[in-house]
């Protein structure tokens, strides 16, 4: 199983950001899993990766060359791909992965969640999205979701396309079982 991790470059102000992010490098590796990630050697994205490597996951970093040549990829990686732009490594990451979790991080992490669940909601792929809400960190996210479903931007089975937990364990396990037909065979956007 290929785990595309969206999450910061920082680290974040919380201790517990960066020992969520080593809990999800530890519990990919303990699995047997593949990490799938932005490929920086910084912040939260770097503890995952690190933590992963150690523990004898197989770790892909996809990073456009404008952030490699600033030093900031991890070389480490089993495998790390420099493409061209953002939009490619976004799209790449997805491509490469069975599923995709989010953990804290700043306008990057939530640019890719919003990405990847747009994507699924128009069926571009049918991978699983998950939140790892350490500390109650995405709250006023889910609440927003909650609104735009509330006031009829979203529809309930497209909000319920993004799984919360604050356990690592138990959302890798729900994402793990989802299948991929949902929503079966028709597009209902409206």
């Amino acid at each position: 199983m290929n785990v595309c991790v969206y999450c910061g470059s920082r680290s974040g102000m919380d201790p517990a950001f960066e020992e969520a992010a080593r809990a999800v490098g530890l519990a990919i590796a303990e699995r047997g899993w593949s990490l799938i990630y932005g490929g920086g050697n910084i912040g939260l994205m770097g503890t995952v990766a690190r933590t992963a490597l150690e523990n004898g996951a197989t770790v892909t970093g996809i990073i456009p060359t404008f952030l490699a040549t600033k030093e900031i990829a991890l070389a480490d990686c089993t495998e790390l791909i420099e493409v061209e732009s953002m939009h490619i490594r976004k799209a790449l990451m997805i491509e490469r992965s069975d599923l995709l979790v989010a953990l804290p991080g700043g306008f990057g992490t939530l640019d890719e969640l919003f990405e990847a669940l747009t994507w699924r909601q128009i069926r571009l792929h049918a991978r699983p999205l998950g939140l790892l809400n350490v500390k109650g960190y995405y709250d006023p996210l889910v609440a927003m979701i909650d609104r735009m479903r509330s006031d009829g931007f979203v529809q309930d089975r497209h909000a319920s396309l993004l799984h919360v937990s604050d356990d690592v364990n138990e959302l890798f396990d729900t994402l793990a079982l989802i299948t991929t037909s949902q929503f079966g065979d028709h597009l209902d956007l409206v």
